[in-house]
């Protein structure tokens, strides 16, 4: 039991919760598990249910023991691969905490970029007491980070998210309702932009006004998908990693439906893979319906985001 050690004369004694950590840190980085020893602390806070500030104070106390067999098991599940964010049911994005659960990607930390580009172009269009404010559509919204984090960031701001995964909504209403946007964020289950092209389905919001379209959708190709990270390949949700055989499958009928809207979005902002922001930037320009599309770099200098703007509004 990993909560136990023996002394010199072979007796059990209870490890201290400083011990249970490194030497469950010891084991996941024997079975590969990259950052190993922030991911042993991070499970231990939570089987305990502990503050860091918390622990540190009480890393020479005794490893509880009717924790020893949950610890036991978070262990074992982290050392095959599971992501923590799972694990623990939270990941942190633009610095609000959000409900993940196997049926959405865990934010990453490029797509807060994507967020950033989005409110500094949509200022601009539409200072904070322009009338009507802009209505905002997050295409594949998995978790509602994005929606989620934009409503809270920009109150007046009308919100739709959309996703074709209805537990994925369901995962996107719980942090809607953690974050107190209830009545600020609608819901829409459906294929990209196929619910809100006019005619097409009969739904509410077919025909909406679009001003702002922001996506992060599947755009891994599929003879990719061997060659990621165990942690994304076997865990995540592949409804929302596959992108077709080259990954752009999303965007190419994104693009094709932009037409059919009630008007052309006056902001089409998409996060994109390796290699891609270029390709999906020439689609858009080819549309010549704006007139500023720039491409944006993440934390790591790679090309991430492309944002397409159009500075005058349409008629």
């Amino acid at each position: 039991m990993m909560g136990d050690r023996e002394d010199g004369n072979g007796t059990a004694q209870r490890l201290t919760l400083r011990e249970a950590m490194l030497g469950a840190a010891n084991e996941l980085a024997a079975q590969g598990v990259d950052e190993a020893r922030s991911n042993a602390e991070l499970l231990l806070l939570h089987v305990l249910g502990m503050e860091r500030s918390q622990l540190l104070r009480d890393f020479g106390e005794p490893f509880p023991a009717d924790k020893a067999e949950a610890w036991t098991e978070l262990v074992r599940r982290k050392a095959l691969g599971e992501p923590i964010q799972y694990m623990i049911g939270e990941q942190w994005f633009y610095g609000r905490p959000f409900a993940v659960t196997p049926a959405v990607l865990i934010p990453r930390p490029e797509t807060e970029l994507l967020v950033e580009a989005v409110l500094e172009a949509a200022d601009k269009l539409w200072p904070p007491e322009a009338e009507p404010a802009p209505t905002v559509v997050d295409v594949g919204t998995g978790s509602g980070a994005i929606a989620v984090t934009l409503a809270s960031q920009r109150p007046r701001w009308r919100l739709c998210a959309s996703d074709l995964s209805p537990d994925a909504l369901a995962v996107a209403r719980t942090n809607v309702a953690r974050h107190e946007a209830d009545g600020r964020i609608a819901f829409v289950q459906g294929d990209l932009l196929a619910p809100f092209v006019p005619g097409r389905d009969k739904t509410e919001h077919a025909g909406l006004r679009i001003d702002v379209l922001v996506s992060n959708p599947p755009y891994i190709p599929a003879a990719d998908m061997e060659g990621l990270q165990r942690e994304v390949r076997d865990y995540e949700p592949h409804l929302a990693l596959v992108g077709g055989e080259d990954g752009l499958d999303p965007y190419r009928r994104m693009i094709d439906q932009l037409p059919q809207l009630a008007v052309l979005p006056r902001i089409v902002a998409f996060e994109l893979g390796i290699g891609q922001p270029r390709l999906v930037a020439a689609m858009l320009e080819r549309m010549s319906a704006w007139d500023d599309i720039r491409i944006i770099t993440d934390y790591g200098g790679i090309e991430r985001h492309v944002i397409a703007t159009q500075s005058q509004p349409r008629e």
